[in-house]
């Protein structure tokens, strides 16, 4: 096998395994997984915002997904370990599975937007763009986006520090796709701009002007001219 096909055979076994573990652990807000090969076997990190629902009791659910990932997927000796989320209102793929998850329950597609750009803005997202298509309030196809705070359109900075996810959903009308973009907090842009606070001036005493003995003071000689005239 040449490198290239070895390479595009191991991309797509992470793909497909990606895409089942995000079926299968959708309820438990799966985000992403990380497959890393050891000399004891496939070490597998699954980042999820509800590490219990993965385990599940007394480690059985973990124990049949190592077996189907054993037997379906060909993993030798798969080691799967749950890592927690911190905050699952800044990770898109979350933030688009409950999305969808409030459709699905037959929420009103604006009102589940506005409650999620309200939850990920109150996580201190910087910005946070959701985008819904399809057949949303007629049999014609249209989207409609939901947006609030920062978020830029292109460039490097966008292209590296933007966190997007896309999840569908099957509905009565048609599939519907959910498109979530987020900004999260600490990013620095070279076109934001910034003010400076200006510089702290020292204060310095007052100058008390002082008259030489032997002159008349200002308002003296102003008498003495109106006298003389």
């Amino acid at each position: 096998m040449s490198v290239q096909r070895f390479f595009i055979k191991d991309s797509t076994r992470k793909a497909e395994l990606d895409e089942f573990l995000a079926k299968e652990l959708n309820r438990a807000g799966y985000s992403r997984m990380e497959l890393t090969k050891t000399p004891v076997g496939a070490r597998v990190v699954v980042y999820a915002a509800k590490p219990g629902m993965v385990i599940g009791r007394r480690g059985q659910s973990i124990r049949d997904l190592t077996k189907i990932l054993e037997e379906k997927f060909g993993l030798e000796n798969p080691q799967i370990s749950v890592a927690a989320i911190e905050v699952p209102e800044l990770d898109s793929r979350v933030v688009a599975s409950q999305v969808t998850a409030a459709l699905q329950r037959g929420i009103h597609f604006r009102r589940a937007a506005y409650w999620a750009v309200q939850r990920v803005m109150e996580a201190g997202a910087l910005g946070v763009e959701i985008t819904i298509r399809g057949k949303l309030t007629s049999e014609r196809s249209r989207y409609e986006h939901y947006r609030q705070g920062y978020l830029p359109r292109s460039g490097d900075a966008a292209s590296k520090n933007i966190r997007s996810a896309v999840e569908w959903i099957q509905l009565k009308p048609g599939i519907l796709g959910i498109h979530v973009k987020i900004l999260p907090p600490g990013v620095t842009f070279p076109d934001k701009p910034s003010i400076r606070p200006p510089p702290a001036v020292a204060e310095t005493p007052a100058q008390v002007a002082t008259i030489p003995e032997g002159e008349p003071s200002p308002p003296e000689e102003e008498k003495k001219e109106d006298a003389d005239t």
